[in-house]
């Protein structure tokens, strides 16, 4: 009886994109997926319909998903990629239509995109040689939700902004900045090494956990900026999974993740590329976590752990930040934004009555941009 009712929601999914009605044919693919989650044709089909919808990034998500049920499936490389472009992540569609390619020798598809990818490569190589690149590093306003400021003798600048993902997920995210990376934590606890996965694109983070017996986490944002996946890396820890994201350009992420109506910041080598934001993917049920509860436990257990390096320096700014009182609080903020995050004073009788002039680390000078 399901298989009846499989056949029947897959029949009118085919028939809603015919008609042009995409978002009702991702619906009735979603509907089908449900009963049958690893039939890998549906992720391919609902791929299809998300790059008509513009979703690209959940379509990436289908097509991967696709791809791992059924690697011979060359229509799923075809989607990936054709995803991928409209993302503007090259190299990666190219890698992808390469690999389809060598399971349909001949496809006339496979051969223009790949060589479109190919001239797209080249104008990006050619754009970057012609901008050239500068040590000098912009100044930064930060956002009204930093919770984290710079020593007087921190040598880099660091920014920590903290994002809470929809109930919908199973696991809390937070991330900070340094010029030339982003450090992304998923508050994880207890998670197997063997169960993380983590894949890098040119603007694309792909993190998926699963745990046998529950239902899968996937976090696949398209990132704020580019990054160099080679040089990206990550570990499993006790309370958490670290991403580190090797930045392709030295500017501020005023978030995480990529929106249009988000306008870049000062930037030393100037690129393009805007597209549609959508949700991430996937949308989950919600499972009622405690998030005090865990919270608590992550908190304890980060209290515990041995850290050394940018990690110990990140928490003591928390701390002292966390701990404060009003008084120094202010004297913080007002100490970091008015030397675009170069000083920290917790004295406000000292900060309060003057401008805090900045006081960037040596070799390095500050310079103020205009729009």
């Amino acid at each position: 009886m399901s298989s009846k009712i499989d056949l029947d929601l897959e029949k009118r999914a085919k028939e809603a994109f015919v008609d042009d009605n995409f978002e009702l044919a991702i619906d009735l693919y979603s509907q089908a997926l449900e009963m049958d989650p690893k039939k890998a044709d549906l992720f391919a089909d609902r791929a299809q319909a998300n790059i008509k919808s513009r979703n690209y990034t959940e379509a990436v998500a289908d097509a991967n998903r696709a791809i791992e049920l059924d690697p011979s499936m060359p229509k799923a490389y075809l989607r990936k990629g054709t995803a991928c472009m409209k993302l503007e992540e090259y190299q990666t569609a190219k890698s992808a239509l390469e690999a389809g390619a060598s399971l349909a020798p001949g496809d006339v598809r496979f051969i223009n995109l790949i060589k479109e990818c190919n001239e797209r490569i080249a104008e990006e190589s050619d754009e970057h040689q012609r901008s050239g690149t500068s040590n000098v590093l912009p100044s930064i306003e930060p956002p009204l939700d930093v919770t984290k400021c710079v020593n007087e003798s921190c040598s880099e600048q660091r920014i920590l902004h903290q994002d809470m993902v929809s109930c919908k997920a199973k696991y809390r995210h937070e991330f900070y900045q340094k010029p030339d990376e982003v450090v992304v934590s998923i508050l994880a606890k207890g998670v197997p090494a063997d169960n993380v996965t983590v894949e890098f694109g040119e603007q694309i983070l792909s993190i998926s956990i699963g745990i046998t017996g529950q239902e899968a986490y996937i976090f696949q944002p398209r990132l704020f900026g580019k990054i160099i996946p080679e040089k990206c890396r990550y570990v499993v820890l006790p309370s958490k999974v670290e991403i580190r994201l090797a930045k392709a350009e030295h500017i501020n992420w005023t978030r995480l993740e990529f929106c249009k109506e988000s306008s870049l910041p000062p930037k030393l080598n100037a690129s393009s590329g805007v597209s549609t934001y959508r949700p991430t993917y996937p949308s989950s049920k919600s499972r009622g976590v405690d998030w005090d509860k865990l919270e608590a436990q992550v908190k304890k257990e980060e209290k515990e752990e041995k850290l050394d390096g940018d990690a110990a320096l990140n928490k003591l700014f928390r701390d002292i930040y966390q701990d404060a009182d009003e008084d120094t609080r202010r004297a913080m903020r007002k100490s970091f934004v008015e030397s675009n995050g170069t000083v920290l004073s917790t004295n406000w009788k000292e900060v309060g009555s003057k401008n805090v002039e900045g006081s960037p680390p040596e070799g390095m000078e500050m310079k103020k941009w205009e729009y």
